[in-house]
């Protein structure tokens, strides 16, 4: 299998392809602010196919350029419903001040075809079967996906694609419209906790990790068990 990825040079938010090997269809995870030139050298580079778009959820440093990248391929953007509104108009995941930062000036357009994301689904697409776990705390419509890791390059059972709803050492933030630390919590014991240790994370910002490590070493996930979280630093 054979999944590759960068940071956007908007706030580092990383856009995966993954594919069951070079010269197949593939899915795109998450592309975000100024990333087609970077996303179509990988895409050359292993002579890949969208096949789809997958939104971990509705900010606009995951989204900005799914209308692009699904438009040119005439294939469909999948995001929880959650968070659809946000694709139609993000400002509605934004605080005032980011809402200022960026008005008027970014061009963003709605993708054409956008299809529901459900929990517990599991996807059929490039070849791939991609579970679905809705986990909301960062945002209303935040989703993880996950899918068997073996031929991957870290020889994992499962790969997890966490957005922004986990990161290495850290957690998304919760103060945005729709987020809540409640939720949040929950989503980590409910659906990141029991996760199998060697579980391999790839998270919307930085570094990869895995289950085992930030169970142990995560506050956030301490913090599930008792103890007081630091606070969040990613995402928007």
């Amino acid at each position: 299998m054979l999944v590759a990825g960068f940071p956007a040079d908007a706030f580092g938010t990383n856009c995966y392809v993954v594919a069951t090997a070079p010269g197949e269809q593939c899915v795109v995870v998450d592309p975000g602010i100024g990333v087609l030139g970077q996303l179509d050298a990988l895409l050359a580079e292993h002579r890949l196919h969208p096949a789809a778009v997958l939104l971990t959820h509705g900010h606009l440093d995951h989204t900005f350029s799914v209308a692009p990248v699904c438009g040119a391929r005439g294939i469909t953007a999948y995001v929880h419903p959650g968070d659809r509104e946000m694709l139609a108009d993000p400002s509605k995941g934004l605080s005032a001040d980011l809402t200022a930062l960026f008005g008027g000036r970014l061009s963003y357009t709605e993708p054409e075809d956008v299809a529901a994301l459900t929990d517990g689904a599991t996807l059929t697409l490039a070849g791939l079967e991609i579970t679905v776990d809705h986990a909301p705390g960062h945002t209303g419509g935040s989703v993880l996906f996950r899918l068997p890791g073996a031929g991957s390059d870290w020889e994992a059972d499962e790969l997890c694609l966490s957005g922004d709803v986990l990161f290495a050492g850290s957690i998304g933030r919760t103060d945005l419209p729709g987020g809540s630390m409640p939720a949040m919590l929950t989503s980590l014991r409910d659906k990141i906790l029991p996760l199998a240790d060697d579980t391999v994370v790839l998270p919307g910002h930085g570094p990869a990790t895995t289950i085992g490590r930030e169970r142990a070493s995560n506050p956030y996930l301490i913090e599930v068990a008792g103890t007081t979280p630091a606070a969040p630093t990613r995402g928007l």
